[in-house]
């Protein structure tokens, strides 16, 4: 039975991955930072899955103790075989002048703090243990693209991108894999917020949401399945890649697409 930490696993894309995890058969531990929300996810996950073997700890990864506390915890069942560094927060779709500075600091703090200092205690602990998998999740901006309104996001996670492969030179004589995964335009919250705030505002990129996302349910078991069978260093987990970007369009003229969960466009 693998152990298979993953921060932000409260909602959304970590929970979905959880979920996955857990009918594979193996033990899961979720973090999040508001100790009920955490709990009650476990929970619900043991439900949903139909097996036992989850937990929840509350952990800031902002906080270097707290992802100490987290990594102490969770050995504490059994070693830990995959960490995946999920936790990231979103902006509301505005230019940086108009956000506010709680904003700024949330995103900087979480993706970008969050992402190396939950990479450092993990190989610090994967490196004792003598072996070990850790992922970093990207998002929109690590491959360059620019969005307009998405400028922190955006730079957030490029610096991931930065950074994973950093640590990939780092450790190649290592026991640790390291890697990333790129889920692509996943239907959760982070999407789902702005659209129905302001639908009129965001009727383009709903059209192109319905050509190019996809719910949890579909993304999560293949990422699932390729992180427990990876035993390559330095693998890039790429869902959403050019080749079914452009297949997707090529398919919407002449059959429109439409996604579970987004508004009608």
């Amino acid at each position: 039975m693998k152990h298979i930490v993953i921060t932000g696993g409260s909602r959304g894309i970590g929970k979905g991955l959880a979920l996955e995890f857990l009918k594979k058969g193996c033990l899961v531990s979720i973090s999040g930072r508001d100790r009920e929300s955490i709990l009650s996810a476990a929970e619900a996950l043991k439900v949903e899955s139909g097996f036992p073997n989850c937990q929840g700890i509350p952990c800031d990864v902002r906080n270097s103790e707290e992802l100490e506390l987290l990594w102490s915890e969770s050995i504490k069942l059994q070693p830990v075989d995959i960490w995946i560094n999920n936790a990231g927060v979103n902006h509301s779709n505005q230019a940086l002048i108009d956000l506010e500075q709680s904003e700024i600091d949330a995103v900087v703090d979480t993706n970008i703090r969050g992402t190396i200092l939950g990479s450092r205690v993990a190989l610090a602990g994967m490196i004792q243990q003598g072996f070990g998998s850790l992922y970093n999740m990207e998002g929109l901006g690590s491959d360059g693209r620019i969005v307009e309104g998405s400028s922190i996001y955006g730079t957030s996670k490029s610096a991931v991108r930065y950074f994973t492969r950093s640590l990939i030179k780092e450790n190649t004589n290592s026991p640790v894999i390291v890697g990333s995964i790129s889920p692509g335009m996943v239907v959760t919250d982070m999407i789902l917020d702005p659209i129905v705030r302001e639908p009129e505002k965001h009727r383009s990129a709903i059209h192109i949401f319905h050509i190019l996302a996809d719910t949890s349910e579909t993304v999560t078991p293949w990422i699932v399945r390729k992180l427990l069978s990876n035993k390559k260093h330095g693998r890039h987990i790429a869902w959403l890649t050019s080749s079914k970007i452009l297949f997707r369009f090529l398919l919407n003229m002449f059959k429109k697409r439409k996604v579970e969960g987004l508004p009608a466009f």
